[in-house]
């Protein structure tokens, strides 16, 4: 049951979300991922309540599950010399504090790098560690808008600002951080140095805007907002239908061919205003209002049976209870079941990658079969750790005395569960 990962021993001193992100991709492809938590209080995220399953935070619990937990004090020399100790052996540190907050605490990169020259850090700030915001604190709604991701994201013009739904920035800064890190990690090995990785909040959103951001460099004309829309292909969008929506994607011309074919309207598809995508982009508005009477004559079932018979692209814009209730989202095991210290049995995400050689730690078919022959269970299988849950033991891992961990808890500096 070994992961890509096996023997790579992260410390997280990431919080709330993005680096939390990290650590759990990481943990995913069997790396043993220490989070270590500041006291007062722990993760922010344990606060984010409700939702929450019998008083703990259903947001924590989904962002750390797989990972070990350290509860520390980071703000007394105790809590400090603990947590140097903890990542003198380590391979990687994960931070997504301000720019500057793990040098006050004697845990920036220069420090560690000296001490330990193969480490890798893994560094997300709001705006970058250079540059004249790298001191700003990163927020994801904050860097949607400084990314561009607000000006075209909403209804259309003239429509007040809309954010992406999801913390997009956020969870994209972290999975650029787990590719950053893992490269990281294979330069080390022809190198035997490790190296900072630095990656922010702002880029992560900037990366989203590929196609937007093509036009905007090509023609000198930055796009708006369009909906459910595409700037590039049409139609390549969102229609009501007789009793909801589905999203439709006639991305290409022998789409485009297709869909007029299932929508029985061959003399739109040869009407000069729609007759090539380049056409039918200038024309959107008049090419929305010919197709919409069409789609309102039939249910979204009907709709979704007849174009993917025509082979056209389309589906329904499901709720996330539906997502997580769908066939092809439980095939996938992309809800998966962890194993709480107080709650037992709960349910998160699943890691999106799936590798032949099975270098993920999920929930596959030996996992089961290691369950049932009474094995440990997998990386992915282990829940979010209670606050300082594994605190004793991580910190003996790291060769404090069974009378130093004493001396941490009782002096306040750390917390043992």
């Amino acid at each position: 049951m070994s992961g890509s990962l096996d023997g790579i021993r992260v410390v997280e001193f990431a919080h709330i979300m993005a680096g939390p992100v990290c650590g759990l991709m990481l943990a995913d492809m069997g790396a043993d991922v220490i989070k270590v938590e500041r006291l007062p209080g722990g993760d922010g995220t344990r606060g984010f309540v409700p939702p929450d399953v019998d008083g703990e935070s259903a947001a924590f619990m989904m962002l750390n599950r797989g990972k070990r937990g350290v509860a520390l004090d980071l703000r007394s020399e105790e809590g400090r010399s603990a947590a140097r100790r903890l990542v003198a052996g380590a391979d990687v540190v994960l931070e997504n504090f301000r720019v500057g907050t793990m040098e006050r605490m004697g845990l920036g990169w220069d420090v560690l790098h000296e001490s330990n020259p193969r480490l890798v850090y893994g560094q997300i700030t709001g705006f970058g560690r250079t540059g004249p915001l790298a001191s700003q604190g990163g927020f994801d709604l904050i860097a949607q808008g400084y990314s561009g991701l607000q000006s075209v994201t909403g209804e259309g013009p003239g429509r007040p600002p809309v954010k992406v739904g999801a913390p997009v920035t956020d969870i994209t800064a972290g999975i650029l951080m787990a590719f950053g890190v893992v490269s990281a990690l294979f330069e080390r090995e022809r190198t035997g140095r490790g190296q900072r990785v630095d990656t922010s909040l702002l880029e992560a959103g900037i990366t989203q805007t590929f196609w937007q951001s093509a036009i905007a460099l090509a023609s000198g004309v930055s796009p708006g907002p369009l909906g459910s829309a595409h700037p590039l292909s049409a139609p390549y969008q969102a229609f009501r239908t007789s009793d909801g929506y589905i999203n439709v994607g006639a991305s290409n011309q022998a789409t485009w061919r297709r869909l007029t074919g299932a929508l029985e309207a061959p003399e739109i598809g040869e009407d000069e205003r729609f007759v090539t995508n380049a056409a039918r982009l200038t024309n959107l508005d008049v090419l929305v209002a010919e197709l919409e009477p069409r789609f309102l004559a039939k249910p979204s079932d009907v709709w979704l049976e007849i174009l993917a018979g025509a082979g056209v692209p389309a589906g329904p814009i499901a709720s996330v209870g539906e997502m997580l209730e769908h066939p092809q989202t439980l095939a996938r095991e992309m809800v998966v079941e962890t194993e709480h210290t107080r709650l037992g049995t709960v349910r998160s995400l699943g890691t999106p990658l799936k590798m032949s050689g099975g270098g993920v730690r999920d929930v596959t078919e030996r996992d089961r079969v290691a369950r049932d022959e009474g094995q440990p269970d997998a990386a992915t299988r282990r829940g979010a750790p209670m606050l300082g849950e594994h605190t004793r033991v991580v910190l003996a891992e790291a060769g404090l005395s069974p009378g130093e961990i004493d001396a941490l808890v009782s002096g306040g500096h750390a917390t043992a569960g």
